[in-house]
This record gives structure tokens, sequence and C-alpha cells, in this order.
């Protein structure tokens, strides 16, 4: 029975003792009260499952569940079908909330009777020290109401994540949303793309009201990516595509598709882990991807990845392999913030491909 006013803060925890006690105390301590934190321990091999039960101890309106590991997507999906509240948040278990995040977006969503709420967020050290400016600039991105035909505004605020968001139960549940169990990369791309295409109301607030922790061992994994990486995002983007084509909402997907290829592309060139062999194999798996370049009349943000595509659609993959090694060369002779802008579509580039 779903319980008007509550939040159902949702929280899957595997193997985070280190951060797990702030987590769930920015939970435990917010200015609205009417929550019930339910913890998924996924099967955690260190403390982290102890920890939920003594936290247990100390706020009755913390659940603990405690399961077999089958990934982040299955304990979400297993938090859901345990929550009672009228609203669902999904923060990380090593990240943490301010004071009032859910009181800026519970407001926000019952006096706009909105389906979900978009707020603000600041990155992090792995310390907790927090970035000097947010994700979205506070000055260029006030408040507004969301909506899938506006690929400009609309576009840059709809991050993939589900942690800085607030959902309507009963339109979660209307729709038919689940975090795609099976899937270990972009499974939270997967469920708010779903949202947003399936939604009638959707804002966004500039209030801060969540902190990702850049954990350097996490970055340092995502940087540097196995077949195993490349071979689970590709299945993962295969189903975003089709969830944006099967419900004709190809414009904004083309915005969506412009920035995951050139990320996309960029890792693929940066990966020490990767043998001739893989790469290979990744070129041919990932192929109908780039293909959507053209089917989708998306141009690549520079000329030299424009060569590259072209060879990949064309199956030249030895003549990419080799590009790619002198591209990858000359990228680490430059500074990190060089690179991380090569990496992001700009303004320009955004403009040329909406039509």
């Amino acid at each position: 029975m779903i319980e008007k006013d509550k939040i159902s803060i949702i929280v899957p925890v595997y193997n985070v003792e280190k951060f797990l006690v702030q987590c769930v105390e920015s939970i435990t301590n917010q200015t609205y009260k009417n929550i019930e934190i339910i913890l998924v321990d996924d099967g955690s091999t260190d403390n982290s499952g102890k920890i939920c039960d003594e936290l247990a101890t100390k706020d009755e309106r913390i659940k603990v569940i405690h399961k077999e590991n089958a990934g982040v997507s299955c304990a979400r999906n297993v938090g859901m079908d345990a929550a009672t509240g009228e609203y669902l948040m999904f923060p990380d278990s090593d990240d943490f909330l301010f004071e009032n995040s859910c009181e800026v977006l519970v407001n926000k969503i019952k006096s706009e009777k909105a389906d979900f709420v978009i707020g603000n967020y600041s990155n992090c050290n792995e310390d907790g020290t927090l970035w000097e400016k947010p994700v979205f600039n506070k000055e260029k991105y006030k408040e507004f109401r969301l909506s899938i035909k506006d690929c400009r505004d609309s576009f840059f605020v709809m991050n993939s994540a589900a942690w800085n968001k607030i959902f309507n139960h009963e339109f979660i549940l209307k729709i038919g949303a689940r975090f795609a169990e099976g899937y270990t990369i972009a499974e939270d791309a997967m469920f708010t793309t779903y949202c947003f295409i399936k939604s009638k109301k959707v804002f966004y607030l500039p209030d801060i009201i969540y902190a990702y922790r850049r954990r350097a061992a996490t970055t340092s994994a995502s940087v540097n990516c196995t077949s195993g990486y490349f071979y689970a995002i590709n299945k993962s983007y295969l189903r975003i595509y089709e969830n944006f084509r099967d419900n004709d909402e190809i414009e904004f997907y083309r915005c969506f598709y412009a920035k995951s290829m050139t990320y996309m592309l960029y890792k693929f060139i940066d990966s020490t882990l990767l043998s001739y062999d893989e790469r290979l194999d990744v070129l041919m798996e990932m192929r109908w991807f780039y293909k959507l370049s053209v089917d989708l009349e998306v141009p690549a943000c520079q000329e030299s990845l424009s060569v590259i595509i072209n060879k990949i659609i064309s199956g030249d993959y030895k003549d990419v392999i080799d590009i790619c090694s002198v591209v990858a060369d000359i990228r680490k002779t430059l500074p990190k913030d060089i690179k991380e802008n090569m990496s992001k579509p700009d303004s320009e580039m955004y403009e040329k491909i909406l039509r």
C-alpha cells in the first residue's frame, strides 16, 4: 500500500563500508522526516551488511534487505518492490544528500503533480570535499519544465543518473519502469531515459541536492576499459536507442547519440587494456552504433573522428586500429582538461545537429 507524502529512499549497498555511514546519516538527518530508507545489501563481502543492520537499530525508518549478489539493478528493483512511499529516490551508497534535499524535491513534485523532478548536484573528491561549482550552471539553468521536444536546455539537464531525481511512485508503476537486470553499465540511463520518454511533467531545480563522490578506483576503471566494458555498454546503448526509436523520439536521441558517440570512441582510443584481437571484436560488435552517425545525420566532433568512424562503417578495422594508436599517443601528451573537452561536443556542435 502506497502511503501519501512518504518518500521511499532506496539505497543499493555493495562493499561500501568506508562511505555507507555518511550516506545513510545524510538521509536520516533530512529536514523532511516522512521517509523510509530501504538498504538493499547486495551480497556484500565486507562489513557493509553488518553496518546496515547496526544503522537500522538506530532509526526505525530504516529497513534492511539482505540478498545474494545480483547487481545494482536487481537491488534497486527489490527495493522498489518493498517501497510504500508515494515518491521514490535512488541515491548511491557512496554518495550523500544535503540536509534539505528531500524537502526541496518533494515540495516541487507535489506542487506540480510532476512525474519526476531533477535536482542540481556537485561532484566531490573521495574524501568528501565538494568541488567549487555545481555540475549545472545556476546562472544559465534556472528552474524550468522539461520537454522531450526541447533538444537544448532539457537535453543538458536531463542527465542519465537516477540519484539526483525524485519519482512519483504511481507514475513508475503505470509505465512499468524497472532497472534492467543483466546489464552492468548504463542501467541508470536506460531507466531515466525511458521515464523521460513516457513522462508528461518533468521539472528541473537549480538547488544542489546531491554530492557525487569521484572515487579514484572507480574513475580509473572507467577511463581504462576492458573488452567486457565495451560489450556491456554496447548492449545498453542498443536498448536505449530502441526505446527512443520505438517511441518516435529520435530527434532527442540524436543529441544523446552525439554525446555518446564521441565519449565511446575516445574510451576505445585511450584504453590500454585491449589486445589487437579484442579491438577487432569490439569494432565489429559496435559497427551498428557508429553506422547510426550516417543514419541519424550526426557528424563527429572533430575531422579525425570522422575519418575513424567512416572506416569503422566500411569495415576497415585495421586502419581504424592504426589511426587510433596514433591519436592515443598524441592524447597522452595533452593536459587532462583538454582531453576531457575533446570528448564532449560543444554548443556549436549541437547546433549543427539540431534541425
